[in-house]
């Protein structure tokens, strides 16, 4: 291996070292992240998404029809979001969500919560 092919390897496995400790440092200080969720084309995306306790999901609907995020469970619901609207939620505590539209119940989505 050369010294420069050598040096990148390594810095490369520097960066996967510390990228992963600077993101738990982060939340270890209370700095949230907002996720932002797609309703497009009659769907969610990401349809599944994993999250941190404290972090926070906008729901943009990018459709022209009207859409919710409602949980299965009646833990949340966004009311209806008309074409270009948006509404966040924030998730204080681990758990897990299944989650549709009340307007088009096939379309489905999950919250994990870590």
């Amino acid at each position: 291996m050369s010294k420069i092919t050598r040096r990148t390897a390594l810095r490369l496995a520097a960066v996967a070292t510390v990228a992963p400790l600077a993101a738990h440092m982060a939340r270890a200080d209370g700095h949230a992240t907002t996720h932002t969720v797609a309703i497009r084309n009659f769907a969610f995306e990401p349809a599944n998404l994993t999250i941190n306790a404290g972090d926070t999901v906008q729901f943009v609907n990018e459709d022209n029809a009207p859409h919710t995020a409602t949980a299965d469970s009646g833990a949340f619901d966004t009311g209806n979001l008309r074409g270009g609207q948006s509404a966040s939620l924030q998730f204080p505590s681990s758990a897990t969500f299944s989650y549709f539209c009340a307007v088009h119940p096939r379309m489905k989505g999950s919250i994990t919560v870590v």
